[in-house]
């Protein structure tokens, strides 16, 4: 596949076009970002333990019946993937109460969601991700009704196939961040799963396994997700 200039450059991936039209190269960099990128960091296997963790769970729930962007691995840091048409709307799903939910409302840390809750918010760091609703989704035309129902199902049914996995591992999984876009007339999970876009504890010490650790400086960064890395993969 040819590498040109990129077509996108977030926080932490570059998006690339390929030879095949269906068809773009995701390099997961070393790039680490909090805040709204205020806080930022360059850490050796960063990318790499994100893209394996994203690969692993990706196939992980394509088995079980979840469509995503997800295509291959090239090698470590590079994942090939179905072009989307992303919809800027952040899909958060809360099992334990954490972070803004908890500075926001009257939640006390570490409080079960039972049932999870799910929040959107409008994906725009010059807003700071403000949280949106259903109505002003449809009246900016990002989706219909009926697709935030089929995305809040997808959501759903993607928490409950992730919780039974990690919880298999010894971790709690607090909340996560989930991006959509549309390929053809179909809507997919696009973007990544991995420590960057879950909160994760650990069971027994309730320690942070995820990027609160560089968020807060709760420890060493890049052990924690080899840790995960390890736990999920047996890599």
């Amino acid at each position: 596949m040819t590498e040109q200039e990129p077509i996108y450059r977030g926080k932490a991936k570059s998006v690339f076009r390929s030879d095949n039209p269906d068809e773009l190269i995701v390099k997961f960099r070393d790039d680490i970002t909090a805040f709204d990128g205020a806080k930022k960091d360059e850490l050796a296997q960063k990318g790499a333990y994100n893209a394996r963790v994203s690969a692993y769970l990706f196939r992980y729930l394509e088995e079980n019946g979840v469509s995503t962007h997800f295509v291959r691995m090239e090698d470590e840091t590079t994942m090939i993937v179905r072009p989307l048409k992303m919809i800027p709307v952040e899909v958060i799903v809360r099992n334990i109460a954490a972070g803004s939910i908890v500075r926001n409302y009257p939640f006390e840390e570490g409080a079960p969601l039972n049932p999870p809750v799910i929040v959107l918010d409008y994906k725009d760091d010059a807003r700071h991700d403000p949280m949106i609703n259903d109505e002003i989704i449809v009246a900016l035309g990002f989706m219909t009704t009926e697709e935030i129902a089929e995305v809040k199902m997808a959501a759903l049914k993607i928490n409950d196939l992730l919780k039974e996995k990690i919880d298999k591992i010894g971790l709690d999984l607090v909340d996560f961040k989930l991006e959509f876009g549309r390929h053809g007339d179909r809507i997919l999970l696009g973007d990544e799963i991995s420590m960057d876009s879950m909160r994760l504890w650990d069971k027994k010490s309730h320690a942070s396994m995820d990027k609160d650790v560089y968020r807060f400086d709760k420890g060493d960064v890049m052990a924690t997700y080899a840790e995960v890395v390890r736990r999920l993969t047996g890599e």
